[in-house]
């Protein structure tokens, strides 16, 4: 498409909204575009991400179960639709995209009030509150995994299954080798709890690595994210067991510790499942069982099956689960290999261009068949108003 045009990107105020947003906005402005973005106050903070972009934060009431809370959360639904319909009108977007979260409710509702062209993106495998709202309203629906639990059957012809964007340092991982392993060199360990940490891995891990054989557990070396609570503890767990650790509450370089792992315990996140399939690193996954509509097992279920990644449920998480499958994955290096090959064949390296391609064609009001959705499995998409 050419000609520079406006796109709106709404979404929610966690990293894992605001990334893969970041990602589609990079594009679309290496694209000759402009993007703004409307989100709330902690997703404005967010560091490395629109910094110096347009943003805007409008109220963005939440629904929660309590019915006492509802008339709040409808006056500030309300008010965030006010403001938003204000900000087209002097904007002007050609397509308004959003990616779950409630701060993105108030901008879409806009944007179908004002008949303009709207999608949403969905990172997890089961379609999120926001998003299963909307989704027999909006033009289109992009998704990240080739299963979506809670999405109705009469929705399924606007889908377009691109994958989850993620950062260019990432995606600049899968032209490079897995990192050499010899039979005695340092074995590399990457744990990751997300962006808040786990308390969980910081628990377990630590004593799970203490029962394996000593040889490997000699050649060991291990990156740790833990929360601030947690991170003295698990610093002397490892000095007692002679496995040298870095340790942080926030690890700004992720993507470059990424490349150096050879293995990776962690969440089951969106972000972090995409970015392990783009880099091609095998993991051992431990869901967040309190995520909603439990999304965080459903992630996981695409790479465990490629044998990519082996999930172990959080109640089945202890030391000595976590060193079978350790074993299991690190002591042949030939094993491992493999694993991250397999890991790397359910990624979706061009999620980003794939979006951007829809947001475009959303834009210009293309139909269905002219719509690219980078793998030839999904059902293409009807760009028609639903009604």
């Amino acid at each position: 498409m050419s000609g520079s045009r406006h796109f709106v990107l709404a979404a929610g105020g966690t990293g894992g909204h605001i990334i893969p947003a970041f990602a589609l906005a990079t594009e679309l402005k290496r694209r000759g575009h402009h993007v703004a973005l409307v989100t709330d106050e902690r997703g404005a903070k967010i560091p490395g991400a629109f910094e110096g972009d347009e943003k805007h934060i409008l109220p963005a009431g939440r629904v929660t179960k309590n019915p006492l809370s509802w008339p709040k959360a409808a006056k500030a639904i309300w008010q965030g639709r006010a403001m938003a319909r204000r900000l087209y009108e002097s904007f002007k977007p050609e397509a308004v995209i959003g990616f779950g979260g409630y701060p993105a409710l108030p901008a879409l509702l806009a944007a179908i009030k004002d008949d303009i062209p709207c999608g949403v993106h969905e990172q997890n495998a089961v379609l999120g509150r926001v998003n299963r709202l909307l989704a027999g309203r909006v033009d289109a629906i992009a998704t990240a995994y080739k299963q979506v639990g809670r999405l109705a059957e009469g929705h399924r012809g606007k889908v377009h299954l691109v994958g989850n964007p993620v950062r260019g340092e990432v995606l600049d991982l899968r032209s490079k080798p897995f990192p050499e392993l010899t039979e005695d060199g340092i074995f590399r360990v990457l744990v990751t709890g997300g962006s808040q940490g786990a308390s969980i891995l910081s628990d377990v891990v630590p004593d799970g690595l203490a029962l394996l054989p000593v040889s490997f557990r000699r050649r060991m070396q291990v990156t740790q994210q833990c929360r601030e609570s947690d991170i003295e503890n698990v610093r002397a767990r490892y000095a007692e067991l002679g496995i040298p650790a870095d340790l942080a509450t926030y690890l700004p370089d992720l993507p470059e510790r990424l490349g150096w792992s050879h293995v990776v315990i962690a969440r089951a996140g969106a972000s972090t499942i995409a970015e392990l399939t783009v880099a091609g690193r095998p993991a051992i996954l431990v869901p967040l069982p309190i995520a909603t509509d439990d999304h965080q097992t459903a992630n996981a279920r695409e790479m465990a099956a490629s044998g990519g990644a082996r999930v172990i449920k959080q109640t089945q998480f202890t030391p000595k689960e976590l060193a079978k499958q350790m074993q299991k994955l690190g002591l042949e290096p030939e094993a491992l290999m493999n694993a991250a090959g397999r890991a790397r064949t359910a990624g979706y390296p061009d999620a980003t261009r794939d979006l951007a391609d829809l947001v475009e064609r959303l834009g210009s009001g293309r139909t269905g068949a002219d719509v690219p959705v980078g793998r030839a499995e999904p059902v293409r998409a009807r760009m028609g108003r639903a009604t």
